[in-house]
């Protein structure tokens, strides 16, 4: 295929905006509430549907992370067809009741575009996370929001995870990423990251409106992040405490470049643990305070180039040559 000709792909009719699958990330929950309220006051798009929803209500009014169990962790395939007990954690419940309404997962029927909103408490900026890097839907609107909000720090992570492992809301969609943005404590709305994740949000809707009626939108290279590995806090043997909070040199430094030897911890005795890898790597999430309980003292990426083709819509003739491929594929 010629570099210039522009892959052709199906339309994105119906896209999800969700929010609270975290209950303490307030942004995305005020955003959802405000996106609903408008559009009461809105006529329905005739070529765009979009579907809000609060993903975790319970948690919501708890303003928790979540009431029994993470919800983002939630949509593998084996969870959402395994068997459901009288006493599952209200987060598996409530997954199962998202993939009805969105999905099913992996199936014709699935919205076509999941966007989860997200908070971090970790200097991140505004990124996307998707589970892949040859995805052109989600990689032209990482494109698009670099070019219309250039004052904003955007950028693309990797988690290089197989569809019937990956665990988080978005996947359940044909497409799909978390907007994940930082710095902001969880139980508290910042203005200014509200307002990053607003105008995100609607620079990926208008993204699509473009797209849908017909927008060439023109290939190029964009750096994505490929997630590398976790690294865990310093901890006592016996008792398992952390022994060690992040270096002061790296607080705050994410996405920036860790070398070999570059401190990483601080024990709380004051001594500098360094970094110990062997390759240079890009930390992110860092002293995410949401991953203590998971072991995470942040984790580290490898920065790529990628290629994206130029992409338009597909015609009606295209796409009923897509659904029946997609319809094949499944079955297999």
């Amino acid at each position: 295929m010629e570099v210039d000709e522009p892959v052709c792909l199906p339309r994105l009719p119906r896209v999800a905006v969700c929010g609270g699958t975290h209950g303490n990330e307030l942004s995305g929950v005020y955003l959802v509430r405000e996106l609903l309220k408008m559009a009461k006051k809105e006529e329905e798009e005739e070529h765009l549907s979009v579907l809000m929803v609060l993903s975790n209500p319970r948690a919501m009014l708890q303003c928790r992370r979540y009431v029994d169990t993470d919800l983002n962790r939630c949509f593998t395939r084996a969870t959402l067809n395994g068997p459901v007990s009288d006493v599952a954690p209200y987060e598996i419940i409530r997954s199962l009741e998202l993939n009805r309404m969105l999905g099913p997962k992996g199936s014709p029927a699935a919205v076509d575009l999941v966007c989860d909103l997200h908070n971090t408490t970790a200097n991140m900026g505004l990124c996307l996370i998707a589970y892949s890097d040859c995805d052109w839907i989600c990689l032209h609107i990482f494109k698009h929001l670099q070019r219309e909000m250039p004052d904003t720090p955007i950028r693309f992570i990797h988690f290089d995870v197989s569809s019937r492992e990956s665990y988080s809301l978005d996947s359940v969609g044909k497409h799909g990423f978390a907007m994940e943005i930082g710095p902001q404590s969880h139980g508290v709305v910042r203005s200014n990251v509200y307002t990053a994740m607003r105008v995100g949000v609607q620079n990926m809707l208008d993204w699509v409106r473009f797209f849908n009626s017909g927008t060439i939108f023109e290939g190029g290279f964009v750096e994505v992040f490929s997630m590398v590995k976790h690294i865990d806090y310093p901890r006592d043997r016996e008792t398992r405490n952390i022994t060690a909070a992040i270096h002061p040199q790296l607080q705050d430094r994410d996405f920036c470049l860790l070398q070999p030897g570059d401190p990483l911890f601080q024990t709380f005795s004051g001594e500098t643990l360094p970094y110990k890898g062997k390759d240079p790597l890009y930390p992110f999430f860092i002293n995410e305070c949401a991953y203590y309980e998971k072991g995470i003292a942040l984790s580290l990426a490898r920065k790529r180039r990628v290629m994206i083709p130029a992409i338009r819509v597909q015609t009606e003739q295209e796409q009923e040559a897509y659904v029946q491929e997609f319809t094949s594929e499944e079955e297999e």
